[in-house]
């Protein structure tokens, strides 16, 4: 199929402006393949401290260099849902590996927290900058030198971006990612959101809440939302990371347990010992990032990609920008509603096709590369496949050619919208980006007031007091990575809703974020510049008329020249102690904006 004009163009232009980052990248992971094997080099001393543990057929395997030996990187905790079941992979791994003459160990461990958990609480202001702890984590484990390949093991929100920017320093390896899978369907998203939008409006108590959540989010495995964390999941899925249908399989089923058994077996496959080498760096280019680029739009996918693929696509040396993410957006149609952007969750999304159907779908229209390595082989078509048991036997399905749900999946001649509904906005506040997908025509215009807020409680308390019965645009400045780490700001959408629902015209403007579940609430989100950098944001005063306009990509603070104000400073000290926001002083200095990352270490080739 012939690719769509549009998507070449982009392609053509990320290759251009990443041509010398991408050459030192790739230069550097070449002079480390040419080394060999690193195991074969490594002094008897060496040898021995990393074997010391093994049992006596491994150790012997280790030593003798003839077998491929599996570096695990791990972000198991029993604290979350969505890595509890990664407990049981090792064992399976090293059993599936054994039976090949292969060996697998351990190295490391990353840390893993949940945004759902830290959610208006002091400690999501280290949730961006964790995702940069874990690369440099991940770095840490493979750094040891005596791995042929790698399994990444994590799923959530900053887990992915860092394990796969960790990852890319080693991208001569050939390195999978292995996730846990969804837990089963509880709540209905429908319900889980009225019962959210009657507390805020005080019609129910925290019992009737709490009994609510806790029927959502009720087992092992990843929330069924469509947020951050199963978008993940299809970027590794539609950038050929994983083996095919790896996604939403449930945790805790045989079929799971063959993925995780099948997924050990191809890493030792594609080391640089057998004949078919498939390092990470062969993987990924510049043709894997624009697919993942239009799967999260094809998919309605998180609004926090417009920041973690910037710095993974920039790890392995390709540059892209919002500019990118938009001209993409204008021409991939919504081909999935999946909560928030609408009531199925990734079980249903799953059931009905999944992420094969839209992958079929994606490269029949020419919308994504076919012709790309995966860890699966050459090609992507490959990924349009659905895995099942035939008799304990792992084999796999072709997609269905017509939606067996077309309130969840369409094709791409009856989509669901003709565009991703990612759009970029610009104005004489800045950049920011926002997600319409779930948002209502009518509500993607809006022109009314400012009220500036101090925080995500300061608007929260307004509300509770009755103070925000009225149509304006909620500013929320200083909560960029530069300001706080840049929390996630979940708790404003049911106050917005409640009021929206009333008929009043809301909306948010701030340099935080709102991710996955940025939903039908217009929000201009990742505002760069930050305020913390003497953005624009940060001028705005309460009574300025703000023109939100998501069909035009404008968002402007009209008859004002808010050059001429002063700078305005707030002091930040009360939120940046406690909870071990002191220890991430220095990546709050070093840390680039919104649109390049979000970074806080330069990488040599970016330099």
């Amino acid at each position: 199929m012939k690719l769509h004009e549009t998507v070449a163009r982009v392609t053509d232009r990320i290759r251009e402006k990443s041509r010398p980052t991408r050459e030192a990248y790739l230069s550097q992971m070449n002079a480390a393949a040419s080394e060999g094997p690193h195991r074969t080099s490594v002094s008897c001393g060496n040898l021995a401290h990393a074997a010391a543990a093994c049992s006596v057929a491994d150790k012997h395997s280790l030593a003798s260099g003839e077998g491929p030996n599996i570096a695990i990187v791990s972000a198991y905790n029993d604290m979350l849902s969505a890595h509890q079941p990664l407990g049981a992979y090792p064992d399976i791994i090293k059993a599936a590996l054994s039976d090949m003459g292969a060996t697998a160990q351990i190295a490391g461990g990353v840390p893993a927290m949940c945004d759902g958990v830290t959610q208006g609480q002091a400690g999501m202001d280290l949730s961006l900058f964790s995702r940069d702890v874990i690369a440099m984590a991940t770095a840490v484990s493979l750094s040891h030198n005596v791995f042929d390949g790698a399994l990444m093991l994590g799923v959530c929100d900053k887990i992915v971006p860092g394990l796969f920017i960790g990852a890319a320093r080693f991208g001569h390896l050939p390195i999978l990612f292995l996730p846990a899978g969804p837990m089963p369907t509880g709540l209905s998203n429908d319900e889980k959101a009225r019962v959210r939008q009657e507390y805020a409006a005080g019609k129910i108590d925290q019992a009737e809440l709490l009994a609510a959540e806790s029927a959502s989010y009720h087992s092992p495995g990843t929330c069924t939302f469509y947020g951050t964390a199963n978008s993940n999941q299809m970027l590794m899925e539609i950038m050929g990371l994983h083996i095919p249908g790896s996604a939403f399989v449930n945790p805790g089923t045989p079929l799971r347990t063959a993925i995780v058994e099948e997924t050990a077996r191809q890493a030792a496959m594609t080391t640089a010992l057998g004949d078919q080498y498939t390092p990470f760096s062969k993987v990924i280019d510049e043709r894997s990032i624009v697919n993942a680029i239009v799967g999260l739009h094809a998919t309605g996918g998180s609004t926090n990609h417009t920041i973690h693929l910037i710095a993974m696509a920039r790890a392995v040396g390709v540059v892209i920008d919002w500019d990118d993410f938009s001209d993409l957006s204008a021409v991939t149609p919504l081909l999935a509603r999946v909560y928030p952007n609408g009531s199925a969750d990734v079980n249903h999304f799953h059931a009905a096709g999944g992420i094969g159907f839209i992958i079929r779908e994606l490269i029949e229209a020419g919308l994504i590369h076919d012709d790309v390595s995966t860890v699966a082989g050459a090609g992507l078509y490959a990924y349009t496949r659905t895995p099942r048991l035939d008799q304990g036997q792992l084999v796999w399905d072709a997609a269905d050619k017509t939606p067996r749900n077309p309130e969840i999946v369409r094709n791409v001649t009856d989509p669901f919208s003709e565009t991703g509904g990612l759009v970029v906005l610009n104005g004489n506040i800045g950049r920011s980006v926002i997600k319409v997908s779930a948002v209502k025509k009518e509500n993607q215009i809006i022109e009314a007031p400012a009220i500036v807020f101090s925080s995500q409680a300061d608007l929260m308390d307004r509300f509770k007091q009755g103070e925000l019965e009225k149509d304006f645009i909620a500013i929320i400045p200083f909560q960029g990575p530069k300001a706080n780490g840049m929390p996630e700001l979940h708790k404003l959408t049911p106050p917005l809703s409640v009021l929206q629902n009333k008929g009043f015209k809301v909306a948010l403007v701030t340099d935080g974020r709102m991710s996955g579940a940025s939903g039908k609430v217009p929000a201009a989100i990742h505002m760069s510049p930050e305020a913390m950098d003497g953005g624009a944001i940060g001028q705005i005063s309460d009574g300025d008329i703000v023109r939100l306009d998501a069909t035009a990509g404008t968002l402007e603070v009209l008859q004002v020249d808010l050059s001429a104000r002063e700078s305005v400073t707030r002091d930040l000290e009360p939120e940046r102690r406690g909870t071990g926001r002191e220890l991430f002083a220095g990546m709050r200095k070093l840390v680039t904006s919104a649109e390049t990352g979000a970074m806080t270490f330069e990488l040599s080739e970016n330099a």
